[in-house]
């Protein structure tokens, strides 16, 4: 909640895009059920909206980097290809076209930490941080920090020893239709 009473600082969905016997997409009653959720609860667009599921939509491998990390996407590795959804939906058209929605997070490919900007949001992956699965990385998890005013989203790598690893990332509000630029801050 809010700093007043009853006021919402952010919407946080979180979504099933399948895998292991189920299809590895985000359906098309999944992109209903959100934006009619959405628009629901957030009718104007007002509070910000963050989103979260598994396995990456295909606008991840769009935005990838090529090899190393660099502006506009931030991160500290990009060890393999974006493993995406063996289909898309609408959700992403869904999304972009909801300038509340802030940024996705997924998980799936445990070799990538990166957060790149597309159209008004942010595509971010959390990196590995089980102890199934695949790779030898070392472990580590996505932090993702929301202050109210103004609003704003900061995320980082944090190791399994707890230090930070990556760069703070933060993503900041405002009325243009793009992400505004990742600062960066070495320090934490």
């Amino acid at each position: 909640m809010g700093h007043e009473a009853g006021s919402v600082v952010a919407f946080l969905y979180f979504l099933d895009s399948g895998g292991g016997t189920y299809p590895e997409v985000i359906s098309n009653a999944q992109a209903r059920w959100f934006k009619s959720t959405s628009d629901e609860i957030n009718p104007n667009s007002s509070v910000p909206e963050l989103v979260f599921w598994h396995i990456p939509s295909k606008d991840y491998k769009k935005v990838a980097p090529l090899f190393r990390i660099g502006k506009p996407c931030v991160g500290s590795i990009n060890k393999e290809r974006v493993a995406a959804q063996q289909d898309e939906w609408g959700m992403m058209d869904i999304l972009t076209r909801r300038h509340s929605v802030k940024a996705v997070f997924v998980g799936h490919n445990h070799g990538l930490d990166w957060c790149c900007p597309y159209k008004n949001l942010w595509l971010c992956f959390a990196r590995h941080t089980g102890y199934g699965g695949y790779g030898d990385w070392p472990r580590r998890v996505r932090v993702i920090e929301i202050a109210e005013q103004p609003f704003s989203v900061k995320s980082w790598i944090r190791m399994e020893d707890g230090h930070s690893h990556s760069e703070k990332n933060k993503i900041e509000t405002d009325d243009s239709p793009s992400p505004v630029p990742l600062e960066k801050n070495k320090s934490d």
